[in-house]
């Protein structure tokens, strides 16, 4: 089945040339069938480059998926063409009085600074209560894991000496869990952040699981018990070049860059790096819309509130 996005969305002829069924509007209003309603609050500065990677791994599923791109209205992207945002984004103010299937934040650059001191800190908090009552599941990916852990969980994050940079092998600590069905028993992940999380903050929390981790690069996936939140400290969604552009970024500004681990052939950034992780990415977005949103959303997508509301009250 397709995702459902607006027809003249950049990424909409991107994905087409990499044969991935995509549906307009028009369309879609025609089927017979309730589309899963995703949020999606961009956070990345380049936001169209993210569109397209988490619209690549939300098409990958039977079922049809519906987007709405959600912009902060207490700062302005300076990345992204203003035309862009105005046309294919919506405010949270334009989507409050709403209820989701699912909603996924994603990371920011952002991370050397104290949660408090990012300019829409004040509004993302209000967004993530609004998500406990309105939304079915909420995915939360690299710097936004680490916030919605601190914010709902009162979990740190802790500064590294180097920036943790690569591609990591990790293992699944829970396989009864649907959120890592499929999963190899070694399989690898793009990190790019500056912060890590502690084994033993979480497990304090006894409304939460650590699902995956590495020995290389720590805490992968957190789960709350009743299905209600995931958060994912790497970027499965990253593309081949990803972490190339990063590192191209970083040495042309002049900020002192180790080279990403394991992702060039021989750590040798002269070659070509190959995609090891687009199976993990696809099996993980599919399980998460699968088991956390379809499996557990009802039918009436105005329900979820009440929904909500009991699984607080149990």
């Amino acid at each position: 089945m397709p995702i459902n996005i607006p027809s003249k969305l950049p990424a909409r002829d991107i994905l087409l040339a990499e044969n991935i069924f995509v549906m307009d509007e028009e369309r879609a209003q025609k089927q017979d069938i309730r589309p899963l309603r995703i949020a999606m609050l961009n956070l990345m500065p380049l936001k169209e480059a993210t569109e397209i990677q988490l619209l690549r791994l939300l098409s990958n599923t039977p079922l049809q998926v519906e987007i709405d791109l959600i912009k902060t209205s207490s700062y302005e992207s300076r990345n992204t063409p203003a035309a862009h945002l105005k046309e294919f984004y919506k405010s949270f103010d334009e989507i409050k009085e709403e209820q989701f299937d699912g909603i996924i934040f994603t990371g920011a650059p952002v991370e050397m600074i104290e949660f408090d001191q990012v300019k829409y800190w004040d509004e993302l908090k209000t967004i993530m209560d609004w998500a406990s009552e309105n939304v079915t599941s909420e995915l939360y990916i690299c710097w936004a894991a680490f916030a919605g852990l601190y914010h709902h969980y009162g979990i740190q994050k802790y500064p590294l000496k180097q920036k943790k940079f690569g591609v990591f092998k990790h293992h699944v600590l829970n396989r009864k869990l649907p959120i890592v069905r499929g999963f190899d028993d070694g399989f690898r992940v793009p990190h790019s952040r500056y912060s890590e999380l502690k084994r033993s903050d979480i497990e304090n929390v006894n409304e939460l699981e650590i699902v995956s981790e590495s020995d290389q690069s720590g805490v992968y996936i957190v789960a709350q018990k009743n299905r209600s939140r995931i958060f994912v400290t790497g970027h499965s969604e990253y593309e081949l070049l990803t972490l190339k552009e990063e590192y191209d970024r970083d040495l042309k500004k002049g900020w002192a860059s180790n080279i990403p681990e394991n992702y060039f052939p021989d750590d040798d950034p002269t070659k070509a790096p190959i995609v090891n992780w687009r199976s993990h990415a696809n099996l993980l977005f599919s399980n998460w819309l699968n088991y956390y949103v379809y499996q557990e959303t009802p039918y009436d997508v105005h329900q979820i509130r009440e929904c909500q509301k009991e699984i607080i009250t149990i």
